[in-house]
Protein backbone atom coordinates (compact mmCIF):
# COMPACT_ATOMS: atom_id res chain seq x y z
CA UNK A 1 0.00 0.00 0.00
CA UNK A 2 2.77 2.30 0.48
CA UNK A 3 4.07 2.09 -2.33
CA UNK A 4 1.06 3.16 -4.45
CA UNK A 5 1.29 6.65 -2.56
CA UNK A 6 4.90 6.28 -3.11
CA UNK A 7 4.47 6.33 -6.94
CA UNK A 8 1.71 8.72 -6.64
CA UNK A 9 4.29 11.28 -5.15
CA UNK A 10 6.92 10.87 -7.40
CA UNK A 11 4.06 10.84 -10.59
CA UNK A 12 3.80 14.48 -9.90
CA UNK A 13 6.31 15.69 -7.57
CA UNK A 14 5.84 19.77 -7.95
CA UNK A 15 2.24 18.58 -6.25
CA UNK A 16 3.67 17.31 -3.10
CA UNK A 17 6.72 17.65 -0.58
CA UNK A 18 9.01 15.77 -3.05
CA UNK A 19 9.74 19.01 -5.13
CA UNK A 20 11.62 19.97 -2.31
CA UNK A 21 13.39 17.31 -1.60
CA UNK A 22 14.30 16.81 -4.85
CA UNK A 23 15.92 20.07 -4.95
CA UNK A 24 17.77 19.09 -1.80
CA UNK A 25 19.42 16.62 -3.32
CA UNK A 26 20.19 17.85 -6.34
CA UNK A 27 22.70 19.77 -4.49
CA UNK A 28 24.07 16.98 -3.79
CA UNK A 29 24.21 14.82 -6.62
CA UNK A 30 25.68 17.98 -8.25
CA UNK A 31 29.07 17.35 -6.21
CA UNK A 32 29.16 13.67 -7.03
CA UNK A 33 30.86 11.98 -9.54
CA UNK A 34 29.03 11.34 -12.59
CA UNK A 35 28.28 7.51 -11.80
CA UNK A 36 28.21 6.33 -8.27
CA UNK A 37 27.06 3.02 -6.69
CA UNK A 38 24.01 3.07 -3.90
CA UNK A 39 23.00 0.91 -1.28
CA UNK A 40 19.36 1.19 -2.09
CA UNK A 41 17.13 2.80 -4.77
CA UNK A 42 15.70 6.39 -4.29
CA UNK A 43 12.37 5.21 -5.74
CA UNK A 44 11.77 1.77 -4.37
CA UNK A 45 8.12 1.79 -5.66
CA UNK A 46 9.78 2.06 -9.43
CA UNK A 47 12.84 -0.15 -9.11
CA UNK A 48 10.39 -3.38 -8.04
CA UNK A 49 8.22 -2.58 -10.25
CA UNK A 50 11.66 -3.05 -12.84
CA UNK A 51 12.28 -6.03 -11.50
CA UNK A 52 14.85 -4.95 -8.72
CA UNK A 53 15.12 -7.52 -5.49
CA UNK A 54 16.71 -6.37 -2.17
CA UNK A 55 18.63 -9.73 -2.28
CA UNK A 56 22.85 -10.43 -3.15
CA UNK A 57 23.53 -10.24 -7.08
CA UNK A 58 21.51 -6.78 -7.31
CA UNK A 59 23.22 -3.26 -7.98
CA UNK A 60 21.50 0.15 -8.19
CA UNK A 61 24.07 3.06 -9.15
CA UNK A 62 23.05 6.89 -10.19
CA UNK A 63 24.42 8.41 -13.55
CA UNK A 64 24.28 12.17 -14.32
CA UNK A 65 23.86 12.82 -17.73
CA UNK A 66 24.18 16.29 -19.50
CA UNK A 67 21.37 17.61 -21.13
CA UNK A 68 21.10 19.14 -24.81
CA UNK A 69 21.15 17.90 -28.32
CA UNK A 70 24.26 17.10 -30.53
CA UNK A 71 27.35 19.29 -29.51
CA UNK A 72 29.21 19.65 -32.82
CA UNK A 73 32.40 21.87 -33.89
CA UNK A 74 31.69 24.26 -36.50
CA UNK A 75 33.86 24.08 -39.39
CA UNK A 76 36.40 26.21 -40.46
CA UNK A 77 36.01 26.10 -44.18
CA UNK A 78 32.97 28.37 -45.63
CA UNK A 79 29.73 27.20 -46.38
CA UNK A 80 26.52 28.76 -45.80
CA UNK A 81 24.95 27.93 -41.81
CA UNK A 82 22.23 25.43 -43.13
CA UNK A 83 25.44 23.20 -44.73
CA UNK A 84 27.53 24.09 -41.35
CA UNK A 85 25.69 20.68 -39.66
CA UNK A 86 26.02 22.21 -36.48
CA UNK A 87 22.54 23.05 -35.43
CA UNK A 88 19.39 21.46 -35.04
CA UNK A 89 21.08 17.44 -34.99
CA UNK A 90 19.03 15.58 -32.37
CA UNK A 91 21.30 12.47 -31.07
CA UNK A 92 20.02 9.04 -31.97
CA UNK A 93 20.04 7.57 -28.51
CA UNK A 94 17.70 9.01 -25.53
CA UNK A 95 19.83 10.32 -22.86
CA UNK A 96 18.36 7.10 -20.37
CA UNK A 97 20.03 4.59 -22.84
CA UNK A 98 22.96 6.95 -22.81
CA UNK A 99 22.59 6.66 -19.13
CA UNK A 100 22.70 2.80 -19.14
CA UNK A 101 25.57 2.82 -21.35
CA UNK A 102 27.81 4.26 -19.21
CA UNK A 103 26.78 2.57 -16.75
CA UNK A 104 27.38 -0.82 -18.40
CA UNK A 105 31.09 0.48 -19.13
CA UNK A 106 31.35 1.60 -15.39
CA UNK A 107 30.51 -1.86 -14.59
CA UNK A 108 31.56 -4.20 -16.91
CA UNK A 109 30.95 -7.81 -14.76
CA UNK A 110 26.85 -6.61 -14.43
CA UNK A 111 24.28 -6.64 -16.81
CA UNK A 112 21.96 -3.85 -16.53
CA UNK A 113 18.52 -4.68 -15.98
CA UNK A 114 16.99 -1.40 -16.54
CA UNK A 115 16.62 2.61 -15.62
CA UNK A 116 13.93 4.93 -14.05
CA UNK A 117 14.60 8.96 -13.92
CA UNK A 118 14.79 10.44 -10.62
CA UNK A 119 15.73 14.26 -10.83
CA UNK A 120 16.52 16.92 -13.36
CA UNK A 121 18.04 20.88 -13.22
CA UNK A 122 18.79 23.47 -16.36
CA UNK A 123 21.82 21.35 -16.86
CA UNK A 124 21.78 17.56 -16.36
CA UNK A 125 20.05 14.59 -15.99
CA UNK A 126 19.77 11.49 -13.32
CA UNK A 127 18.84 8.23 -13.69
CA UNK A 128 19.04 5.05 -11.38
CA UNK A 129 20.28 1.76 -13.28
CA UNK A 130 19.60 -1.10 -11.85
CA UNK A 131 22.12 -4.26 -12.52
CA UNK A 132 22.41 -7.73 -11.70
CA UNK A 133 25.52 -10.22 -11.49
CA UNK A 134 24.51 -12.83 -14.20
CA UNK A 135 27.76 -15.21 -11.79
CA UNK A 136 26.02 -14.99 -8.66
CA UNK A 137 24.51 -18.41 -7.40
CA UNK A 138 21.96 -16.33 -5.93
CA UNK A 139 20.90 -14.73 -9.20
CA UNK A 140 21.20 -18.18 -10.92
CA UNK A 141 18.93 -19.73 -8.74
CA UNK A 142 16.29 -17.48 -9.20
CA UNK A 143 13.25 -18.07 -11.46
CA UNK A 144 12.85 -14.78 -12.09
CA UNK A 145 15.54 -13.14 -12.82
CA UNK A 146 17.82 -16.22 -13.80
CA UNK A 147 17.74 -15.51 -17.40
CA UNK A 148 20.09 -12.93 -17.57
CA UNK A 149 22.67 -15.77 -16.90
CA UNK A 150 22.15 -17.10 -20.18
CA UNK A 151 24.87 -16.18 -23.03
CA UNK A 152 22.42 -14.69 -25.45
CA UNK A 153 21.90 -11.92 -23.08
CA UNK A 154 25.61 -11.18 -22.63
CA UNK A 155 26.19 -7.60 -22.75
CA UNK A 156 22.63 -6.63 -23.65
CA UNK A 157 22.51 -3.12 -23.01
CA UNK A 158 25.41 -2.33 -25.61
CA UNK A 159 22.70 -4.15 -28.26
CA UNK A 160 19.67 -2.30 -27.13
CA UNK A 161 17.99 -5.12 -25.62
CA UNK A 162 16.96 -2.83 -22.67
CA UNK A 163 13.57 -1.06 -22.32
CA UNK A 164 15.14 2.39 -23.19
CA UNK A 165 16.54 0.68 -26.09
CA UNK A 166 13.81 -0.81 -27.82
CA UNK A 167 11.86 2.07 -27.60
CA UNK A 168 14.90 4.14 -29.11
CA UNK A 169 14.27 1.54 -31.48
CA UNK A 170 10.70 1.73 -32.36
CA UNK A 171 9.80 -1.65 -31.06
CA UNK A 172 7.51 -0.88 -28.90
CA UNK A 173 4.92 0.09 -32.08
CA UNK A 174 3.42 -3.41 -33.09
CA UNK A 175 0.72 -4.63 -35.62
CA UNK A 176 -0.79 -2.59 -38.84
CA UNK A 177 1.86 0.51 -39.75
CA UNK A 178 4.90 -1.00 -38.10
CA UNK A 179 6.33 -3.86 -40.75
CA UNK A 180 9.09 -1.82 -41.60
CA UNK A 181 10.40 -1.14 -37.75
CA UNK A 182 11.52 -5.21 -37.21
CA UNK A 183 14.09 -6.31 -36.84
CA UNK A 184 15.35 -2.66 -36.74
CA UNK A 185 14.47 0.82 -38.48
CA UNK A 186 17.38 0.86 -40.72
CA UNK A 187 17.49 -3.04 -41.95
CA UNK A 188 13.42 -3.08 -41.81
CA UNK A 189 13.66 -0.29 -44.49
CA UNK A 190 15.62 -1.73 -46.93
CA UNK A 191 13.66 -4.69 -46.96
CA UNK A 192 14.84 -8.52 -47.81
CA UNK A 193 16.77 -9.10 -50.70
Amino acid sequence: MAYKYIAEAWAKPEACYLEELIKQRLIEWRKQPAIIRLEKPTRIDRARKLGYKAKQGFVVARTRVRRGGLRKKRPRAGRRPKRMGVAKFKPGKSLRLIAEERTGKKFPNLEVLNSYWVGEDGRSKWFEVIMVDPNHPVIKSDNDIGWVAEKQHHRRVFRSLTSAGKKVRSLRRKGRGAEKFRPSKRRGAKGTK
